[in-house]
């Protein structure tokens, strides 16, 4: 699959109708509910998480217990639930991380990110700002660029995630600067020392970044989607900002081990579609920086195959090296 097709899935993925969800939806899971997340506590994709984990809570009167499982890119949490038992019981929320640029960025893939999973749903895209520390003398992308220029090799640029990791390689790419590459195990540590100054700039999910930014201790310089944001209109995108042909979109949704029965699938798929439906949700994800989606199950297993290679021609432009 070519980029070009890759990046116009994507675009059009949020788009299309959803289709029925199977006529087996009433299943439910009859005991606590393992929801794995690949990412540490305060992460946007935790936020996220256990705002689903209440709604479902409410939804089925059983408890569902939030189990992060940060690491390796997601693949720390994707090897737990695919070694899961098939039963409905355990589920992880993921994103284009274990399941887009991870399978690209290991030499030695311990899981399938394709076979060995059972797409549920997908939830949602993510938006992601490069933001930097407010000390940093520079208003704009264009005076961050230039300040790299003048200091090879002394920027830095954080990563919590691949998003992070591709990111910071396209930024050097496309920007014809020496940015220095700092990686953390998730985003929260990373974004602690970014408004800390120990490092200047990371690529940020608007979840876990947005109180920050409203109070002025990141800066941002522009979003890595292709176009602007209703969320945030008035933020610019980074290719219309100095980066041409820069974008990078992520997404979330949920997956189970391979083998889930037909039921258990669609009993899962139902209700999370009935509880992101909600305008109440659809206005606390927008609080979050989350643009909401849904799918069927099938949907989200071709969306992620297309993610996978999307996200592997991402790396290999980027000169990323399989490690």
């Amino acid at each position: 699959m070519t980029l070009a097709i890759a990046r116009r899935a994507l675009l059009a993925a949020p788009l299309a109708a959803p289709a029925l969800v199977h006529a087996q939806g009433g299943w439910k899971p009859s005991r606590t509910v393992n929801m794995i997340v690949p990412f540490a506590a305060g992460s946007g994709t935790d936020t996220v998480s256990r705002l689903l984990a209440s709604l479902l809570e409410a939804e089925w009167g059983i408890q569902v217990v939030v189990d992060n499982r940060p690491g390796a890119n997601g693949a720390i949490a994707a090897v737990a639930t695919a070694r899961a038992a098939p039963d409905g019981q355990t589920v992880m929320i993921t994103t284009n991380s274990p399941h887009g640029a991870t399978p690209a960025l290991m030499r030695r893939p311990t899981y399938d990110a394709v076979a060995d999973f059972s797409p549920l749903c997908r939830m949602g895209t993510y938006i992601f700002v490069l933001a930097i520390n407010d000390q940093v003398p520079a208003r704009s992308l264009a005076e961050f660029l230039a300040l790299a220029r003048a200091q090879p090799g002394r920027m830095t640029c954080a990563s919590g995630n691949t998003t992070g990791v591709v990111g910071a390689a396209m930024l050097n790419r496309i920007g014809n600067v020496d940015i220095t590459h700092v990686p953390y195990r998730s985003s929260p540590p990373a974004m602690t020392d970014v408004i800390a100054g120990r490092v200047n700039s990371m690529f940020a999910d608007v979840a876990a970044s947005r109180a920050f930014l409203a109070e002025g201790k990141l800066k941002p310089l522009g979003i890595t989607s292709a176009r602007r944001t209703p969320l945030f209109p008035e933020w610019p995108t980074l290719a219309e900002a100095g980066l041409p042909g820069f974008e990078l979109l992520s997404f979330m949704g949920a997956v189970g081990p391979a083998r889930m029965p037909e039921e258990m699938v669609a009993g899962w798929n139902a209700a999370i579609r009935r509880v992101w439906d909600r305008p109440e949700t659809e206005r606390r994800l927008g609080e979050f920086g989350i643009e909401r989606v849904t799918s069927t199950p099938a949907e989200f297993g071709a969306f992620i195959r297309e993610q996978i290679a999307f996200w592997g021609e991402q790396a290999r432009a980027a000169g990323i090296e399989p490690e």
